[in-house]
């Protein structure tokens, strides 16, 4: 194949398109596939793509899988961008024509604090008053999981703070976890623990529902851990003394002040701050409705820094 253009042609939309069907499932055959096109078809778009742009995209000399070039990864980049452009376009105008969307889904992390979920249900009742409205509450790599599946429309999850293939992200604020347990617990009752002191008891664990974390231990410390894929359950255990465990500070506030729980001194384990990001699927952008939902918790943004007397107090 020749690259000897003087300058590079105009990709088509649908050049585009099957470029970055290639590179998501990973091979001609499975591209041809998904679209419901013929092998020989995609090839022939991606060598017209390259004869366009004026070098090559994919390794032609590899025997596996496709393996992009230095060049193809960079065309990545602006393919992806240049088409979630167009999609958000094409979004926008279908809400200028058939109006509101007939209903939003959505999944929401369980660390959310409540005040922050009830503040933005209550706008979108009021200027969404005929919209309906199906919520889930998930924690850790559920979230994201149902967005990308499309389960849900919008989500807003947790960390790990990365970027998603297929997903766009919009940071919106923090909560600040604290180790926690009851009154009467072996370290809460110690006047100062030893490094390691958290590993001796059992961690009440927040499991994950999706397979997204599957392998990560994310935040435990404890060799003996009793795991529960509700936040409410983890809060009951603790409040029983059951074990001790990570709580947003919101939920365990009044439990702080009032004795019920009790904030522990682990030198290994100080908590810290639970980051949050509303996301939705790349090529399918939300509508007028779930987009006010997203910047509603976006113009919240109560972020927590360390050092913040309220939590510090506690």
């Amino acid at each position: 194949m020749g690259f000897g253009m003087i300058g590079p042609g105009t990709p088509t939309l649908d050049q585009l398109k099957v470029f970055l069907t290639v590179v998501d499932v990973g091979s001609f055959v499975g591209a041809a596939r998904t679209l419901g096109r013929a092998t020989s078809v995609i090839s022939y778009t991606i060598s017209n793509l390259e004869a366009q742009l004026g070098f090559p995209l994919f390794d032609r000399d590899s025997t596996r899988k496709p393996m992009l070039t230095e060049a193809g990864r960079t065309v990545l980049a602006e393919a992806r961008a240049v088409t979630n452009g167009v999609n958000r376009l094409r979004a926008k105008a279908q809400g200028l024509l058939q109006g509101i969307e007939a209903g939003v889904t959505m999944a929401l992390d369980m660390m959310l604090p409540a005040s922050r979920v009830l503040d933005a249900l209550k706008s979108f009742r009021d200027a969404y008053p005929t919209v309906p409205l199906h919520i889930r509450f998930e924690g850790l790599g559920a979230v994201t999981q149902l967005v990308l599946d499309g389960t849900v429309a919008i989500g807003v999850r947790g960390p790990p703070d990365i970027e998603i293939d297929g997903l766009e992200r919009l940071g919106i604020g923090s909560v600040p976890l604290v180790p926690v347990a009851a009154p009467d617990h072996p370290l809460a009752l110690a006047s100062r623990n030893h490094v390691g002191a958290s590993r001796e008891h059992v961690q009440i664990v927040l499991t994950d529902r999706s397979e997204r974390t599957q392998g990560q231990e994310l935040g435990v410390m404890a060799t003996h851990t009793w795991r529960v894929t509700d936040l409410s359950a983890k809060y009951m255990l603790l409040l029983e003394g059951i074990g001790w465990g990570a709580m947003p500070v919101p939920m365990v506030r009044d439990d702080l002040k009032a004795g019920r729980l009790v904030k522990l001194d682990l030198p290994d384990f100080k908590g810290g701050a639970y980051r949050f990001f509303a996301i939705h699927r790349s090529n399918t952008p939300p509508g007028p409705a779930g987009s006010f939902l997203i910047q509603r918790f976006a113009s919240q943004v109560p972020d927590w820094k360390p050092g913040d007397a309220d939590v510090e107090a506690l």
